[in-house]
Order: structure tokens, then sequence, then C-alpha cells
């Protein structure tokens, strides 16, 4: 038995030598600013995608007959998924030895998978109808599509594992690079969120603009009216741009690999034992990294929806006329995910010198308070938009104020500063855990995205219960999101490493008080 566990022991610490030193080589010769910028583009692509999905697929999902309670259970995969798939992959990057490289191959494959899934989703009207869903036109039947939903959650499901499948090289394959040049892992995490504000300002655009149907009027027809033809054009769109993101990706992050001296047979008992060698800090920034996205998943699942009923006073099984306001505040709400997008660029540019002057440590707790703030706004904002209605807030039809509104859309702007760093410290934190005390950036970055996936199946369960249990709509989650924000607040003031402020200078080297 202790033989055995000497041989394991050795084999991991070969493995991690192995790995080290292929970082080394991943890119041969010194990475210049701009390649790093345009090697991360992918996250760009990917985010695209995720933009349109938060914005618009809850709505949309509801529309096809499934309840408000039910379309939050549909979350459910991609935390399933990615509690299992991005440490496996995670790890089979850092151990691959393809002549492709290491991380490229599965964000290649990743990428094929979610525009196949994107389709899916595009399409399922189209799909239900001729699986016999209905003969009716679109304008006339208003009742549950359920081949159409099955079509949409096949889909969804895959878009969800692919996701995770790319995420984790992408963060590793930027982790490599800025490791082999003078920039260091928070000037490269800066750049990832830089895109991801680009994804979601191009993907939120298109969500809030409303005229794909005019644009591309042959996306329409029986079975596809106006807001599923605008759903459908600005995921075709997707498409084209994730292409084209991925393809500046494996053009630009070239790796060059060394060869692998030892024969790597990854099964999913090595991962776990792999686990235990992540950094001694690590568990630490995982409980932070939980209780952080327990108080933004609520918003995340429910932000638009949020906007049509408590805002715009719609129902999307109500009324022509309650219908249409919902509408309208979907739309309104991927506005203001475009405003907060903006700011969320505007913010990563700012994260490496504020993480210099504060610490990481701080710059994210700071994070965690603004978030509730937030949160505690967004219940005063729903009741001062119902203030003179006395009945369900699902009856109130009413236009909404001019006031209301324009505080909610500050609401959104000003969650883009805390957003911008959930996006980059955690996983800059991460990554320099792991290049001072090992580990493998795949397996680390995979893991850390566990304790994401973790909340997000909490909320996808819990989220659409508590609110029917109050019947108040969204605030029920959003009171709860307010609450976890300020624990998490406190925790992290407490727990956090303390990353020295030198591990965010130009030389990507840190050390550790």
């Amino acid at each position: 038995m202790m033989e055995r566990e000497v041989v394991a022991g050795g084999r991991e610490v070969l493995a991690t030598l192995e790995y080290k030193a292929a970082a080394a080589t991943a890119v041969g010769k010194e990475m210049s600013l701009l390649r790093l910028f345009f090697s991360c583009m992918v996250a760009g692509g990917v985010q695209y995608g995720w933009a349109l999905q938060l914005s618009l697929l809850t709505p949309y999902v509801q529309t096809l007959g499934l309840s408000h309670t039910l379309s939050s259970l549909i979350w459910l995969c991609g935390p399933v998924a990615g509690f299992v798939v991005q440490p496996c992959v995670g790890l089979w990057s850092d151990r691959c030895r393809s002549r492709f490289g290491r991380r490229r191959p599965f964000i290649l494959v990743g990428c094929f998978f979610i525009c196949l899934a994107v389709i899916l989703i595009a399409f399922s009207s189209d799909i239900g109808y001729k699986l016999g869903d209905t003969k009716e036109d679109c304008n006339i039947y208003h009742g549950p599509r359920w081949r159409a939903a099955i079509v949409y959650v096949a889909g969804f499901w895959i878009l969800d594992l692919s996701n995770n499948t790319v995420q984790g090289p992408t963060r590793a394959l930027m982790a490599d690079l800025s490791l082999s040049g003078a920039h260091g892992c928070n000037k490269a995490n800066a750049i990832f969120a830089s895109w991801m504000a680009i994804g979601n300002i191009v993907g939120y655009s298109a969500g809030a603009s409303g005229k794909w149907h005019e644009w591309f009027p042959f996306l329409t027809n029986r079975a596809c009216c106006e807001a599923c033809a605008n759903l459908k054009g600005a995921f075709l769109v997707a498409v084209i741009f994730l292409l084209l993101s991925v393809l500046v990706t494996s053009i630009v992050g070239r790796e060059e690999l060394a060869p692998s001296t030892v024969e790597e047979r990854v099964g999913i008992m090595e991962i776990f034992r792999t686990i235990k060698n992540l950094p001694p800090k690590m568990p630490y920034v995982l409980l932070v990294t939980s209780l952080t996205w327990l108080s933004w998943f609520p918003f995340n699942l429910y932000d638009t929806d949020w906007m049509g009923r408590e805002i715009f006073h719609g129902d999307p099984k109500g009324t022509p006329a309650q219908m249409k306001a919902y509408d309208n505040g979907v739309r309104a709400g991927a506005l203001g995910l475009l405003i907060n997008s903006v700011v969320l660029g505007v913010t990563s540019l700012l994260i490496e010198p504020m993480c210099r002057k504060f610490t990481t440590r701080i710059v994210w707790v700071m994070c965690n308070f603004c978030m509730f703030i937030c949160m505690v706004a967004t219940a005063i904002i729903s009741s001062w938009s119902l203030h003179s209605y006395h009945g369900s807030i699902h009856d109130a039809i009413v236009s909404p104020d001019g006031s209301v509104k324009a505080v909610a859309l500050v609401v959104f702007a000003v969650l883009g500063a805390p957003l911008a760093v959930l996006y980059s410290v955690p996983f800059a934190v991460t990554a320099q855990l792991a290049a001072n005390e090992g580990g493998g950036q795949g397996l680390c970055t995979g893991v850390l995205n566990i304790s994401i996936v973790i909340p997000q199946v909490v909320i996808a369960l819990g989220a659409g219960p508590w609110d029917g249990i109050f019947k108040k709509g969204n605030m029920p989650a959003f009171a709860i999101a307010s609450v976890f924000a300020f624990v998490c607040g406190i925790v992290g003031l407490f727990v956090l490493p303390r990353l020295s402020r030198k591990s965010f200078k130009a030389s990507g080297m840190s050390s550790l008080h």
C-alpha cells in the first residue's frame, strides 16, 4: 500500500514538473501585449452567446409553456456539467501533448458544439412546429409547445456543457501565455474581462435591438413570430462571431510544447487524487467565490424578467397588452445589461492598478458590499414601482414610471463594476497561487469553477420555489442575494489570501505575506 502511494506521489511530482516545464516553453518567444490581447478573443465570442442566454432565454422559454418557477430548473445542467467537466478538462489540458497545443484542441471542440447548440435553440420553435406542437399560426396560438420546449432544453444543456469545455482551457491558456512574458496573471485576467465586456456589449445590443425580424424577414414564419425571429437572428450572428473569434485565438495563441517524457493516463479517480495537491490557500478562495456567486445568480437568472414583470408590469402569458409590456421590459433589461457591460469594460482596465493600490482582498470585498447595496436597491425599486397598486404583482397593468425605469437602469450600470472584479480577481488570485505553489493552471481554474457551479445549483433549485412561496415575483430571490453579498463581504475580509501588492506589477511573480 505504502509503495503504491510513493509511486503515485512520484508520478504526481513528475507530472507537476513536466507541467511547469511545458508552460515555460508554451509560447516560445516572449508574448507581446497585443498578441496576448487577441489570443483571448474567443472569450468575447463565447460571452456573446452567454449574454444572449442570460438576457433572452429565461423570458423566451416561458413562451413555450414552462412556468416562471420551472424555468430556473433548466439552468441546472450548467452547474452539474461544470462540476465534472471543467476540472476534468482542466487537468486533461494540463497533461495534453497534442501537436496543436494543450488548450486549443479543447477550445475548438467546445466551440463546435456551442454552434450546434445555438442553432438548436434558435430553431426550437420551428422544430417543435414540424413535430406537431400545433398547426395554428403563432399569432393565434399562445398555448404550451412542449416539443419545442424539449428541443430548446436539449440545446440549452449542450450549450452549457460546451461552454464549460471552453472556459477552463481559455483561462488556462491566458495564464500560460501571460507567465511567458512580462505582463502577469492580473493583466491577463483584466484582458479576459475586457473581452467578456466586449462580448456582453455586442450580445446585449443584439438582444435589445428587437429589429432582427425586420432586417431578416425570412426568419419569421407560422411557427416563429416577431420575438422568436429576433432571438433566431441574434443567435445566428452569435455563431458567426464565435467562429471568427476562435479562428483568431487559434492563430494568434499558438503554443509550442516540449515533448512529453511520461505516458499520461488521466482517469476520473486520478483527477480527484490530484485535487489534494491544490495550493493550501485555495480552499479560502473557493469559499469566498461560492458566496459571491450565491449573491449574483438570482440577478443573472431574473434580471430581464424583473424588468418585464416588476418594472413594466407585464406577463409573458397574460393578455396581449401584458405580453407587449413584458416584451418591452425584457428589451429594456437588455439595454440595462448593455450599459452594465460598458461599465464592466471600463472597470476591467482599472482592476490592475486598484489591486496594486488596495490588494485583491480589499477590491474583492468592496465588490461584495457594492453588490449588497444594489440588491437592496432592487427591492426598494420594485416596491416603489408598485406603490400605487394594491394586488398581485402580475395583475398591475400600467406603463412604467419614467423615474423608476431610469433608476433601475442605474442599478444595472453600477453592477458593472463589481461584475468586472468577479470576472477577473478570483481567477487572477487562483493563477498566482498556482504559479507560486503548483497544482496546474488548468486544474486550479477547473476546481475554481466548482465553487461557481455549486451556487448555481442552489439558486436554480431554490429561487423559483422561494418566489412561489411569497408570491412576490423576483423580489424574494433578490433579497436572499443581498444577504449572501453582505455575508461574503465580511467573510472575505478575514479569510482571503493576502497577496503582496508586488504580485500585480508587470513581472507577474508573487509572494505571500
